[in-house]
């Protein structure tokens, strides 16, 4: 078989969802989502058994030459763990695992350098020099970080629906259109699996009330957390600052305006770095 009758295998894997993008000649040939992986959260085991009851039966026909899989929790320790989950099902030499915020910066600035963020269930930032990660603040996750997250915000708002901080009617309306109740918000955040999920889940009713002052506070509050805390230890003044990420993407007005507010130029905002993925490879 030639190299150009090979395709690659991408996959963007956050908290909440892997997309899966499989690529030839520069183009998408087949896109797909499945759960989201994270080494952090699961064994190897439970990942290969993932990937081979979700993935490979939809790519038995394909003939992959390698696999770029970027993700969240795939830190250096982790990589191995990732990499022999995916050879389980997909035994190819060339396997590549990557942070997700590795994912931010190709798809975000490729070669050149920039500031690539992500706001998505978690956040994430670096400064990148166009080759490799100049600089970069810890996110800590969604109790000690993860400022500007999905997971923060709804952090946020039930915590001020709990403390009575929302207007009149907010919190009834929340907890009507979830079904929640204050027992049910407590199983979920301190005994459930993947509380992070649970609290990024509910950012749908903050970008539907965003005009409310107590909501707009909200993700003002956070926002600014992420700028303060992450991105203007960076070098911002030379730099823009560009973002990746459902939350980036669905509140990209008061992300900016914020923005505008503490003197930071924002660049691209994309809701998934596929596309730019696909570009780095293949240009």
């Amino acid at each position: 078989m030639q190299i150009e009758d090979l395709e690659i295998l991408i996959a963007d894997s956050g908290a909440t969802k892997t997309d899966w993008c499989l690529a030839k000649n520069g183009r998408s040939v087949y896109r797909f989502s499945g759960d989201g992986i994270s080494p952090i959260y699961q064994t190897g085991e439970s990942i290969a058994a993932e990937i081979r009851l979700q993935l490979l039966p939809l790519l038995k026909e394909a003939h992959i030459g390698a696999i770029y899989f970027y993700g969240t929790g795939c830190i250096p320790e982790k990589i191995d763990l990732v990499r022999d989950a995916l050879y389980q099902s997909f035994p190819i030499d060339s396997i590549h695992v990557y942070s997700d915020l590795i994912a931010a910066a190709h798809s975000l600035c490729g070669r050149q350098a920039g500031i690539a963020s992500i706001l998505g269930t978690g956040s994430n930032s670096c400064e990148w020099d166009g080759f490799n990660i100049k600089k970069q603040i810890s996110p800590l996750g969604y109790i000690l970080g993860d400022e500007g997250s999905g997971a923060q915000l709804g952090k946020f708002l039930v915590g001020d629906a709990l403390k009575n901080q929302l207007t009149d009617g907010l919190k009834e309306a929340l907890f009507d259109e979830y079904q929640l109740t204050t027992a049910l918000i407590i199983e979920k955040v301190y005994r459930q699996p993947f509380p992070n999920r649970f609290l990024a889940g509910l950012c749908p009713f903050l970008l539907k009330h965003i005009d409310d002052p107590t909501i707009g506070r909200i993700v003002s509050r956070s926002f600014s957390s992420f700028f303060e805390r992450n991105v203007m230890q960076y070098d911002y003044q030379k730099n823009k600052v560009n973002f990746v990420g459902s939350i980036a993407w669905h509140f990209s007005q008061p992300l900016r305006e914020v923005a505008e507010e503490k003197g930071i130029e924002i660049g691209t905002i994309l809701q998934s770095p596929m596309q730019g993925l696909i570009d780095y490879y293949y240009c």
